[in-house]
């Protein structure tokens, strides 16, 4: 097989893995889904927020996932397991609910962080692989992240997983904009800038859909 067909081989390995992994978690959505919106729901329309928190490759979708539900007009901020542990703690009040991420559901930093959160009396979502797990075992609700394989060619870095976790975050954060009847104006007030910004103004300003 020449390079190029074997890269291109390679890719579209990736992405059939990552679709296959999308579908599954699409079957399994279950309850448990539609509780964490419902209580995301509820804290933000008793004047609450929702904080994300998770570690490393999990961090990195956490800061995505709170960025799109800002965006979406979810009152939503990223605190880091590490910082949060030094002081970044104060940054949450006892009415914010918080979402946790970790695909093992192991991370040190993470569930301690999530321990001391547990005794401020915040409801935890945790995001996780699974419930037999010691992240999924504080939580108040746990939506599941379980990929049959990761899409990288030693079935270990964070590829699938991720994916599937950030996916179910954008399903999250749009349910709830949905819910919450949030329109094209109201985009516009959180999206001003950028060729977005600027579509949406023509668009509103003409009154085209």
């Amino acid at each position: 097989m020449r390079a190029k067909e074997l890269i291109l081989a390679y890719a579209k390995e990736v992405l059939e893995k990552e679709a296959k992994a999308l579908l599954n978690i699409d079957s399994k959505l279950d309850n448990d889904f539609a509780q964490a919106v419902q209580l995301i729901l509820k804290t933000i329309n008793s004047g609450g927020r929702v904080i994300v928190t998770g570690v490393g490759k999990s961090g990195h979708v956490g800061r995505k996932i709170a960025a799109t539900m800002a965006s979406l007009g979810t009152p939503c901020y990223f605190v880091h397991s590490d910082e949060a542990l030094h002081g970044d703690l104060g940054m949450i009040t006892s009415q914010d609910v918080v979402i946790a991420i970790s695909h093992s559901g192991k991370t040190e930093e993470l569930l301690a962080m999530v321990s001391r959160i547990k005794n401020f009396g915040n409801k935890i979502i945790a995001m996780v692989r699974d419930k037999n797990n010691p992240l999924a075992e504080m939580a108040d609700i746990v939506v599941c992240t379980y990929v049959e394989h990761e899409a990288d060619h030693l079935d270990t870095a964070p590829t699938a997983s991720s994916t599937v976790t950030l996916a179910l975050g954008d399903a999250l954060a749009v349910a709830i904009a949905r819910l919450q009847k949030f329109d094209k104006q109201d985009f516009l007030k959180f999206h001003p800038g950028g060729a977005l910004g600027k579509k949406l103004s023509e668009v509103v300003k003409n009154g085209k859909q």
